[in-house]
């Protein structure tokens, strides 16, 4: 058997195999390059208000949350990146969804129990969750395979090289080499998507590995927060969680905090903000300030954190497509799409050999 059969035969039945697999996670990719404006859309009665003057300060939202909901205290609050968005108000039964200029309670969420929420833990780890964590080793494995596809794939076309679609009269070869076309054209086309996606994706997926791997690369450390903080002063009542915002942006001028966890008794505030390219949701600048005192803790912006850290940020950013905000989204969910269609073209060819 030659090297290019053998290769052709694992290229097939290792895609036969990987196949559901590929196809959830081209389905699933697809959806979630676009998650936060999906998610806007689907819950358009939560998410949408009209812009009066300025918001209210998170106190004021925190106390109409105390009043809708008796007894429920406010673990943090969540900002939207316009104007036109609501703000979201974290207690124990949910996110309350609150009108930042108004005061109006919207409606209350039950995070991650939604439909988008089953799609980004399907994709993360097949909805598979205990503590072995087996659904995030399938995926992270079912992407070493996808490489090994893609890189035998481009070596299986490259003699023919071949980027056309037939498009002669029906029959059951011409049908075969129809798929045939489509199978090598949009594979040559997405390939150099799809292997970024794959590639940043076994990353992802092996962090326990890759992630000192990066800080190695890179001669770098992570940064280390307080361990222990500071005990609370006798009689000195907590700064509001306004006041900790408004330090968090002195403490990373430049940047937009969006999220802060309103602490306990013993705790300090946690806020997470962005530069403004940084496109992610989630944002990667982060503050921790003293609830009583107000001092800065630990203050670590995307611009200045250790080189590991900005690798394992660019790779997070270039997988997910927030890297260049909607046009890098448009492209990786095409590509997710581009996957979907590699396999059902690939099956039916294998279906239809002779």
């Amino acid at each position: 058997m030659t090297v290019r059969k053998l290769l052709f035969n694992i290229h097939l039945y290792l895609a036969l195999i990987s196949g559901v697999l590929v196809l959830t996670l081209g389905v699933t990719g697809s959806i979630m390059a676009f998650e936060t404006e999906i998610d806007h859309v689907l819950h358009w009665k939560l998410s949408y208000v009209t812009p009066q003057g300025n918001p209210k300060s998170l106190t004021a939202l925190g106390e109409a949350v105390g009043k809708a909901f008796p007894g429920e205290r406010p673990g943090g609050y969540l900002l939207p990146s316009a104007p036109n968005l609501s703000y979201g108000v974290a207690i124990k039964r949910g996110l309350v969804a609150v009108n930042p200029y108004t005061a109006e309670i919207l409606g209350v969420r039950a995070g991650g129990r939604d439909f988008l929420g089953y799609v980004h833990q399907f994709h993360l780890r097949l909805l598979i969750g205990n503590r072995a964590d087996t659904g995030k080793t399938i995926v992270s494995w079912g992407g070493v395979a996808v490489l090994f596809v893609l890189i035998s794939g481009l070596y299986l076309w490259w003699p023919l090289k071949r980027v056309k679609i037939r498009t002669s009269a029906p029959g059951r070869q011409n049908t075969r080499g129809f798929w045939f076309d489509i199978h090598n054209t949009v594979g040559v086309c997405s390939w150099l998507f799809l292997l970024v996606l794959a590639f940043t994706g076994v990353m992802i997926g092996f962090e326990a590995q890759t992630v000192p791997l990066f800080y190695s690369l890179t001669g770098s450390r992570p940064s280390q927060p307080p361990q222990e903080l500071p005990p609370p002063p006798s009689g000195v009542k907590p700064i509001t969680p306004d006041q900790a915002m408004d330090i968090a942006r002195a403490a990373l001028p430049g940047t937009l905090p969006f999220q802060i966890n309103v602490p306990g008794a013993k705790g300090a505030y946690q806020i997470r903000s962005r530069f403004p390219e940084d496109l992610t949701p989630g944002g990667r600048s982060r503050v921790i300030v003293d609830q009583y005192t107000g001092q800065v803790l630990f203050a670590e912006g995307s611009r200045t954190a250790p080189a590991g850290a900005r690798l394992v940020i660019a790779n997070r950013a270039i997988h997910t497509g927030d890297i260049f905000g909607i046009p890098s989204k448009t492209v990786m969910s095409l590509a997710c799409l581009m996957a979907v269609v590699q396999l059902v073209s690939g099956v039916l060819m294998w279906l239809k050999r002779a």
